[in-house]
């Protein structure tokens, strides 16, 4: 469902201030949609601050980035924009910092690994909205049957996945390298081999020795024997990749925690661990986080500071969270979603945040870069790819593009 999206922020009667919120849509139908989400959040707020109205436009995430950044180049920002990534606007001064904007319990309330996150030059300009990790979910009776057990390192995830293909499992490991969100899965596998986008001083990193091993491994091992599936990996995108899991069709794979309603509702028995390293559990998984943005263009801070501290109440935390399986942004939330039994389900995710790294979001160049790598990476383990000239590839133009724009 999308909301209409009506003109500039505007004062209407006496004192009365309307907020324009764009926001993306986590859920998968009508019955579902953000929108319903937010218009009850708002009844709430608006009962509360007789000054001040919020319109809210829902779109999904194959449009929302793209519906922001139009708005922001016509000269029409909104108030605020719950989106993917932040730091092109901070870095074009559109936006209000954080502490702009939140009162200090509400900002000291974020959990400090999503606040870095959040920072552009040591400074915080992406509020964290919703967050989540990844595990390895397998299907227990495609398991079972196989006579296997979950892998914990990557030599006992390619025998698990030669055992399912001798089962005739469709997709083995399904390997979603496909242009939806490639960046993801090659962030878990980098992650997983020991290394990752980044090195240690914050310079992308994309080539080394370790991830070209990595995604050496990933090509002989797994994609060059046929233990990924009928669909070449640079065609097989993230969504299509859990609807095969829900069918039964697929052994291993990364998922988020919303993939667990879903192979409930088809009747999939699965189980979940984390994500196998070489040789034992990596040091590192993958985490993902999306972004609250302050738009500066309006000039209406105080009431953004009033809108904002109430969306980020405990109570509104948890209910989005709850509501579309996504972990909490803020400790207060965390802490009560821990001791909560209804909960249960999302403690494997919690448990992997601490020590999860995500997307290097506060590089103006992330956006660039990722959409390169979902567009390449899939080649470089194709038959006739090569990792080492991919990857290559890619962090030469990474390299390129960070340049270019500090």
């Amino acid at each position: 469902m999308t909301g209409m999206l009506g003109g500039c922020s505007a004062s209407s009667g006496s004192g009365q201030v309307t907020l324009r919120l764009v926001a993306a849509d986590y859920g998968d139908s009508s019955a579902n949609s953000s929108k319903k989400y937010w218009d009850e959040l708002v009844r709430g707020f608006e009962a509360e601050h007789s000054g001040i109205k919020v319109d809210v436009s829902v779109y999904s995430w194959n449009d929302v980035d793209r519906k922001v950044k139009e708005m922001v180049a016509a000269g029409n920002a909104p108030d605020l924009a719950q989106i993917g990534a932040y730091a092109d606007y901070a870095a074009a001064g559109e936006l209000y910092q954080a502490d702009d904007v939140l009162s200090i319990p509400a900002q000291a309330d974020f959990l400090s690994e999503l606040s870095d996150a959040g920072k552009v030059k040591r400074v915080q300009y992406g509020m964290p909205f919703a967050a989540s990790t990844r595990l390895l979910f397998y299907n227990k009776t495609l398991f079972s049957d196989a006579g296997i057990t979950p892998p914990t390192t990557w030599s006992e995830l390619a025998a698990d996945a030669r055992a399912l293909k001798a089962k005739g499992v469709k997709f083995p490991y399904a390997l979603p390298l496909g242009p939806e969100e490639a960046q993801a899965e090659t962030m878990q596998w980098l992650l997983s081999g020991g290394d990752g986008y980044l090195d240690g001083f914050g310079s992308y990193n994309l080539d080394s020795t370790q991830n070209v091993a990595t995604f050496t491994w990933l090509k002989d091992e797994l994609v060059g024997k046929g233990l990924t599936g009928p669909v070449a990996p640079a065609d097989l995108n993230r969504a299509d990749a859990f609807a095969a899991f829900t069918r039964g069709e697929v052994g291993m794979l990364n998922g988020h925690p919303s993939l667990m309603k879903a192979a409930r509702a088809k009747g999939v028995k699965f189980g979940m661990v984390p994500m196998p390293g070489v040789n034992g559990r990596p040091k590192f998984t993958m985490g993902v986080a999306d972004w609250m943005t302050a738009f500066k263009q309006n000039g209406h801070k105080d009431q953004v500071r009033d809108f904002l501290d109430y969306v980020y109440g405990e109570k509104n935390v948890l209910a989005f969270s709850r509501e579309y399986d996504l972990l909490p942004v803020t400790n207060s939330a965390q802490q009560t979603m821990a001791a909560s039994p209804q909960d249960a389900d999302l403690q494997p995710f919690l448990q992997q945040l601490p020590s999860s790294e995500l997307y290097p979001a506060g590089k103006t160049s992330w956006a660039g870069v990722s959409a390169d790598i979902k567009k390449r990476i899939g080649r470089a383990v194709a038959p006739d790819g090569s990792p080492a000239a991919i990857l290559g590839q890619l962090q030469r133009e990474a390299v390129t593009a960070d340049s270019s724009i500090r």
